[in-house]
């Protein structure tokens, strides 16, 4: 009689590598959850110049980054999901925003420890952050600070715009940079409306 087959090495061989797959994957998605919250936290807590809490909760996020990257070193298929690059898109985010709000350079995709799409994305959701700085500015009559936070979203735009690779390898990036635009030609309208008021004031008053 023939002997049954034995796949118990080839069972032991692919169950290792799938339970580290496995834990690798959990241990991302525990931290990212954490990462894109304290992230958001970050960016609320710039806008309210907060900028201490700001500073600890990027740094819990850089921690949480530090903690799930390297499991995720020999699955690179996880790491390049969507989900992971979803989180580090919104640390990108924040800093870029914590960049911009403080008047500093924009730090570079190797000084975040991130691969150019995340951060290219970040880069473009942070132009809502500055249409938000900008609608502040306006309501507090900073034109002049208005015109210029207008200027780097055009700025930003213009770069994402000339990035034009295939949405297949950028992923979604384009699409980024679409909602980017809108939102640019909405804060072209408000900042157009209010110095059009301003002047119309001024006028006025020297009657």
């Amino acid at each position: 009689m023939t002997d049954p087959l034995d796949l118990s090495a080839l069972e032991s061989a692919v169950r290792g590598d799938l339970d580290a797959k496995y834990e690798a994957r959990e241990l991302a998605l525990k931290n990212c959850r954490q990462i894109i919250r304290s992230s958001a936290n970050a960016i609320r807590a710039l806008h309210r110049n907060e900028t201490a809490q700001a500073d600890r909760l990027l740094a819990d996020v850089r921690t949480l980054i530090a903690e799930a990257e390297p499991p995720l070193a020999d699955h690179q298929d996880i790491y390049h999901a969507g989900f992971f690059y979803d989180a580090v898109k919104e640390y990108a985010e924040a800093e870029i925003t914590a960049a911009l709000l403080a008047g500093r350079a924009l730090p570079l995709p190797d000084d975040l420890g991130l691969h150019s799409i995340p951060y290219l994305k970040g880069l473009g959701e942070a132009v809502g952050e500055q249409r938000r700085r900008l609608l502040d500015q306006l309501r507090t009559g900073q034109l002049a600070a208005a015109e210029a936070t207008f200027a780097d979203m055009e700025l930003i735009h213009d770069l994402l715009t000339s990035l034009d690779y295939p949405d297949g390898m950028t992923h979604g990036l384009r699409r980024t940079t679409d909602v980017a635009r809108a939102l640019i030609e909405r804060s072209r309208a408000d900042l157009t409306s209010t110095i059009v008021q301003e002047r119309l004031r001024s006028q006025l008053e020297q009657q």
